[in-house]
Parts: C-alpha cells; structure tokens; sequence
C-alpha cells in the first residue's frame, strides 16, 4: 500500500501547508489569535483550511479501506485526485469563494470513489 500512503501523507503535507497559510494571513490581516473573524481574507483561509479538515475525516480511513480492499494503485489514484481537488478548492476559495465549485467537485468524487471502494470491496470479499 505504499502508493496510497504517499497519497495520505501528501494529503497530510497540504493540510500542514493550508495551516501555515492560516498563520500567514492572520499576521499579513492582523487578525489576533484566537479571533476567527475580522478580515474577510483571513476568513476565507481559515474556512478553507477547516473545510479541508472535515473531508479528512472521510478522506483517510475511505482511503485505506479501498487500498487493502481493493488495490494500492485504485487508492493511490483516488488520493491524487483529491489533493489536486484540495490544492484547487483552497486557491479558488481564498481568492473568491463561488469559484471553489471544481476543487470541491474532485475532492467528492474522490472521497465517493474511495467509500464506495472501500464498501464494495469489504461486501466482496465478506462473499468471496
């Protein structure tokens, strides 16, 4: 599974870089810790890195259920996708929030392709 632990360490990687880019806007807005609001900006990042935060959560373990159930290299192309969904979805969403819809729309399909491999590989092999 060596393949789709790049692909979740690389997740985890850009989730570390989306919290920096939290810590830099709040010194670039001046928006003081612990405040999450005051500068649409600052906002925007924050949201950004907390929106990426709630699709781990289906992220990893969908991910290394289909990998085991399934196969390294179907994980491992899943978890591309949703990192370039994510890179996509933080970039748009800072600089303008309505245009985050094809980051967002990469990191479902990924997310959907991984539960549903993860599903049908463990109704599978329950069968088999």
């Amino acid at each position: 599974m060596e393949f789709s632990i790049i692909a979740a360490m690389t997740a985890l990687l850009q989730y570390l870089y989306f919290g920096v880019e939290v810590g830099r806007a709040r010194g670039r807005t001046g928006v003081p810790a612990p405040a999450v609001t005051g500068n649409e900006e600052f906002e925007r990042t924050y949201r950004a890195h907390l929106n990426t935060a709630e699709q781990l959560v289906m992220f990893l373990p969908a991910l290394f259920a289909s990998a085991w159930l399934i196969g390294d290299v179907y994980g491992a192309v899943f978890g591309v996708v949703f990192v370039v969904g994510r890179a996509i979805y933080f970039r748009r969403y800072v600089r303008e929030p309505g245009s985050r819809g094809p980051g967002m729309l990469l990191t479902a399909i990924a997310n959907l392709a991984l539960m549903l491999g993860g599903l049908v590989g463990a109704i599978v092999s329950l069968l088999g």
